[in-house]
């Protein structure tokens, strides 16, 4: 009887959306040669794990050790960027589990688990980033169906100081446009309503595979497909949103006017530092240039807060910044010292009390901007994707809202989870809105609201 008859296995992810992916992507190719998944009873615990930073890297393996810890009789595969990063040092680390594997390798998936249930695996499965992607169909949905990621590229060709990614995921590598599509339709047929494509770089898609910046083919491509409503595009690299892109998001019906596009710091100083392009004034210029094709566009950016050499009026700058691009939301992280990356080392290590600080200084200044952007919508209306019930309340998303990183939509009135509902915005607070709902949109369209009443 083959080591898979029967077996059970239970899949844990951490990090981001992207983990999320490998993960359908693991499920689906171990049930599609005969393993059960499930939350509970494992034979086989697969543990997806994230390497970007110091306290993700803590969380795995504590994960690891837990697992490691209960698994009885049953085994435990430690998978993705942690064991990518680290290797034999995983090992040593968070000892116990019964294989070690890198990134890239969930097209394999049945074989690893095979090994390791038929003891002849081997215990350390890491080498060279090489995605090898796994078929269309064997990808098995875990969350709410009407909403999906789909990767359109793995890995990053650029090299910024703070990053630790290029290391353990190598260089980017596009997803073919045909099988994309595929995917996109695989994802409609099983419910999949909001399609939120992910990768390092969305605006680098395409150009290993063609020689060209193929993200305008690719949206136009996926417009068209029956049963998908919204289009979300996640990540944006600031010096290639070309005109073409903002073109096809300004034309297309189903692409949502939401741009989320990490600028990482704005004074060219640190940006120089940090290798990352331009400067304060070209991206407010661009914001200018989105703004003007697409009027309600949603923009999202996230900063570094305390990078190595950090003055006080480098983060001034920040301030001013913000103030000046009055964007819709607004994220910050701690500078993090990455082993292997280049401002591990760099000199004038900020100190952590001084990160704190310039952290809450520039988070009270954008809730403040936040606020005043949400009570803009207040008398206007929005589509909005219901995402749960609670009670007499809907909770939902709207264009301006990515999955599990931006605000949310409170809505009294009918609806149920999936639909797309059309509301009114009656009240507003820093991060979520507040509504009552009109009557279910009949043929779901671009959530554009109507111009505020005067």
């Amino acid at each position: 009887m083959p080591p898979n008859h029967g077996s059970r296995v239970r899949i844990v992810t951490l990090g981001c959306a992207k983990n999320e992916v490998d993960s359908e992507e693991i499920a689906g190719v171990l049930r599609g040669s005969g393993f059960e998944i499930g939350d509970s009873h494992a034979d086989l615990t697969v543990i997806n794990t994230c390497g970007f930073l110091e306290a993700a890297k803590a969380e795995s393996i504590e994960a690891i050790r837990k697992a490691v810890r209960t698994k009885g009789k049953g085994r435990v595969v430690v998978a993705g960027c942690l064991a990518q990063r680290l290797g034999a040092e995983l090992e040593r680390l968070a000892p116990g589990a019964d294989a070690y594997v890198g990134v890239g390798q969930m097209g394999r998936f049945d074989e690893i688990a095979r090994g390791v249930l038929g003891g002849t695996a081997q215990r350390l499965q890491v080498e060279a980033p090489h995605h090898r992607w796994a078929d269309v169909a064997t990808r098995a949905r875990s969350g709410r169906p009407w909403s999906a990621y789909l990767k359109i590229s793995e890995g990053c060709d650029h090299r910024c100081t703070f990053c630790t990614i290029p290391s353990f995921r190598g260089r980017h590598v596009s997803k073919p446009l045909e099988r994309l599509v595929d995917e996109a339709r695989h994802l409609a047929a099983t419910g999949a309503r909001e399609i939120n494509l992910i990768a390092q770089d969305v605006t680098q898609y395409g150009f290993d595979l063609y020689g060209r910046f193929t993200l305008p083919t690719l949206l136009r491509e996926l417009d068209a497909i029956d049963g998908i409503d919204w289009i979300r595009l996640l990540y944006f690299y600031p010096n290639r949103l070309t005109d073409e892109v903002v073109e096809a998001m300004a034309n297309l019906p189903k692409v949502l006017p939401y741009i989320d596009i990490p600028l990482q710091h704005v004074h060219p100083e640190t940006l120089r530092r940090m290798k990352r392009p331009w400067d304060g004034e070209r991206y407010l210029r661009l914001f200018e240039k989105l703004r003007a094709a697409m009027p309600e566009c949603a923009i999202r950016t996230t900063f570094i807060v305390g990078f190595p050499g950090e003055t006080d009026t480098e983060f001034q700058a920040l301030l001013d910044f913000v103030d000046a691009a009055r964007l819709d939301r607004v994220g910050a992280f701690l500078f993090s010292r990455e082993p292997g990356t280049p401002s591990y080392d760099m000199p004038e290590q900020v100190a952590s009390r001084v990160k704190r600080e310039r952290y809450d200084r520039l988070m009270r200044r954008q809730q403040a901007i936040s606020l005043a952007i949400n009570r803009e919508w207040i008398g206007r209306r929005l589509d909005v994707l219901v995402e749960e019930r609670k009670g007499e309340w809907m909770i939902g998303r709207s264009f301006r809202d990515a999955p599990e990183i931006d605000g949310l939509i409170y809505t009294s009135g009918e609806g149920a989870p999936g639909e797309i509902v059309s509301v009114e915005i009656t009240d507003a607070a820093e991060y979520d809105l507040y509504a009552a709902t009109g009557k279910a949109a009949a043929a779901p369209h671009r959530a554009m609201a109507p111009a505020k009443p005067q």
